[in-house]
């Protein structure tokens, strides 16, 4: 090759440093020199502790930056702290420490609590995660998680459930606590649940797998000494398993935590639509002119009205008559159709002058359960 001239190794040379002044300025200005990060791991914000007998089991997500936003690569040493008191004073003791975890993965530790921790009063503890880099520098503690430490409230007995109409009853044994506990019943469908044929905006809502009450006190029955709870947001046809604990509830700083006992042993309900609908109200009869009567020369019938019945399963209702005189129970005669009437009103006109009626009705729902009889009315056919 030939050898360059001077005049381009002179180019070369200002096209050179005026490359490595370019990179270095950052387009002509000049910047700023950047401290060196200190590489903090961020903060844990999502710590969470659930209580299970004498186990606390916390759970988090490790971050994937640091606080300069830079993504972290190495483990990260984990430091759980708990404190047993409320007060400003109180020191976090370290329950959990040498654990190194990856960035960005989920976590969980499980903190057994001691015999002196597992007994007398609920009181809170609050646990928290610090990260340390690898001089043991930390950009501060998590969230705060809590829950209650002291002797879990004793197992609910002898839970037992009963059918009504307006839902399921369900017992249990009350028992004298110096702890004020509510209780959580547990309810899981056990039909499964199918599509639903009826669509569009007043479509009933499919029913949730698992659902829970809770009953903040109990009176109980002084006769039976149990208590007593009605669930009337079953629906007719499913079947049900019913579970309860005790659970004490203790107010810290404006929130309710809890320290819940044992589940019960389960109860299975079937929840048959066995019974008939309300018995009809308000029943008036009356004696009207009429063009045509069954007798030669009659000229009137009995018109019969009532309150309708609110059941979303009404089919109609069923009409009955007897004869003022005859006060068996056999009198009673059905004079409706055999299917049930559909409006609350009726208009006998098989009547005859002179005579005293007594009328009753009854409601009819979906299932052909048929409710007892009304109160009676009577009238009496004017003479013509």
């Amino acid at each position: 090759m030939k050898a360059m001239s001077s005049t381009q190794n002179l180019l070369f040379v200002a096209l050179a440093l005026l490359a490595q002044g370019l990179l270095l300025s950052g387009c002509g200005t000049p910047g700023a020199p950047q401290p060196p990060s200190l590489n903090l791991p961020d903060r844990v914000t999502d710590l969470t502790a659930v209580r299970a007998g004498n186990h606390v089991t916390l759970t988090w997500t490790m971050p994937k930056r640091n606080t300069d936003k830079l993504l972290l690569k190495d483990s990260i040493a984990v430091l759980i702290t708990r404190k047993e008191s409320t007060g400003t004073d109180a020191i976090f003791d370290s329950v959990g420490g040498g654990l190194s975890l990856a960035p960005s993965s989920d976590c969980s530790f499980t903190d057994t609590l001691s015999a002196a921790l597992s007994a007398g009063s609920p009181h809170p503890l609050t646990y928290r995660v610090v990260l340390n880099n690898r001089k043991g520098r930390s950009a501060g503690p998590s969230n705060a998680a809590q829950v209650l430490a002291g002797e879990a409230p004793a197992p609910v007995t002898g839970l037992s459930a009963e059918m009504r109409k307006q839902g399921v009853v369900l017992h249990w044994t009350a028992i004298a606590s110096p702890e004020a506990t509510a209780i959580r019943l547990h309810r899981k469908l056990l039909t499964p649940p199918t599509a639903n044929p009826h669509e569009g905006p007043l479509a009933p809502q499919p029913e949730p797998l698992d659902q829970n009450l809770l009953i903040d006190s109990c009176a109980p029955d002084k006769s039976t000494s149990l208590c007593r709870a009605l669930d009337k947001t079953i629906r007719f046809g499913q079947s049900y398993e019913y579970r309860a604990q005790r659970v004490a509830r203790v107010t810290v700083d404006g929130k309710t935590l809890e320290l819940a006992g044992e589940l019960s042993a389960p109860i299975r309900v079937e929840a048959l639509d066995i019974f008939p609908p309300e018995v009809p109200t308000g029943l008036v009869a009356v004696a009207t002119a009429a063009e045509n009567g069954v007798a030669p020369g009659a000229q009137y019938a009995i018109d019969l009205s009532w309150q309708p019945v609110a059941e979303t399963d009404l089919a109609g209702y069923a009409v009955y008559r007897a004869e003022k005189a005859d006060r068996s129970d056999a009198a009673w005669q059905r004079i409706s159709s055999g299917e049930p009437i559909l409006s609350p009103a009726f208009h006998d006109a098989h009547v005859l002058p002179g005579h005293t009626y007594r009328y009753a009705v009854t409601s009819i729902d979906q299932g052909s359960h048929e409710s007892a009889r009304s109160a009676e009315t009577e009238e009496t056919v004017p003479n013509p």
